[in-house]
């Protein structure tokens, strides 16, 4: 993984992991995701238009967009329903687990792309520390009874997250091919936000939405551009670097979420969250090395 690559995902990760502490502290989640989108592309049209002016699109470049957006949504409502009928600390794990173990599989199948033995040792610490993480102190019931596991409908929702995300890491590494990443960022923000506005406004309704936009109207458009900027971090750096290193590397995010829910949030910083932080420290570590 080149050294542009990685400061690209570092930088990804801290900008990541600042707009989910700001979703974290908002009371409707998915309302507030909707409005960072719709916010993104309001505010950034001008710069949207701009590249749009300069970086032509081809045929194949707005397919490309479309099965993004398409994607994306669909990760969007999915994550939503697994926090609504499972745990978060077991839901999260399996989504943001699966992306980084699918992807890399899929990028040697699908794109032929070569992980070296560092690389591959590197993304299997990721995944496992993002693991521990979670699921500290919960191994002895999860071994006990694994396929309780497959009843549970939020592990279900989880599951297709993360097939999502892996399907959607692989058609991004080829969209910045076609088109600029900023502007395929763009792009993905309006498409998202304007395909999850009849979802939203059904499921929560106007007055739900002005009740969430309204006060915390500042935090929204601060979390939409570090939204932006994170993935379109991510998308910058799968032009220059392989998708097998970026997708399971950007999780390192998941370390300074923990770091920022400890001095922020005042959460419990115990030994699972150590040595699963660790591990995927260790982890990026080895695929930086990777040739």
């Amino acid at each position: 993984m080149t050294q542009s690559a990685l400061a690209l995902v570092l930088l990804s990760a801290l900008a990541h992991a600042s707009w989910n502490l700001l979703l974290k502290r908002s009371r409707n989640q998915e309302v507030f995701v909707w409005g960072m989108l719709a916010a993104d592309s309001l505010l950034l049209l001008p710069l949207g238009a701009a590249l749009w002016w300069r970086n032509p699109i081809g045929g194949a470049g707005w397919w490309l967009v479309l099965a993004t957006v398409v994607l994306h949504i669909f990760y969007f409502v999915l994550l939503g329903r697994g926090y609504a009928r499972g745990d978060l600390s077991l839901v999260y794990p399996i989504a943001r687990g699966m992306g980084p173990m699918l992807a890399p599989i899929l990028a040697v199948a699908l794109l032929g792309e070569t992980i070296s033995p560092p690389a591959a040792a590197g993304i299997g610490l990721i995944v496992a520390g993002i693991f521990l993480i979670s699921w500290w102190g919960r191994f002895r019931r999860l071994f006990r009874r694994p396929l309780a596991l497959l009843r549970d409908p939020g592990v279900v929702y989880a599951v297709l997250t993360g097939l999502t995300i892996a399907a959607y890491a692989l058609v991004d590494k080829v969209g910045v091919s076609h088109v600029q990443p900023l502007l395929y960022m763009y792009l993905l923000s309006l498409g998202c936000a304007a395909g999850l506005a009849p979802y939203v406004l059904a499921a929560h309704g106007r007055r739900a939405i002005w009740q969430e936009l309204r006060p915390n109207l500042a935090r929204v458009v601060l979390a939409g551009l570090l939204t932006f900027t994170a993935y379109g971090l991510v998308l910058t750096a799968l032009s220059i670097s392989q998708v097998s290193y970026v997708a399971p590397a950007r999780e390192v995010g998941i370390v300074v979420g923990v770091l920022l829910g400890m001095l922020v949030l005042k959460e419990p910083f115990g030994a699972g969250r150590l040595l699963g932080s660790g591990l995927i420290v260790a982890g990026l570590a080895l695929i930086a090395l990777a040739p």
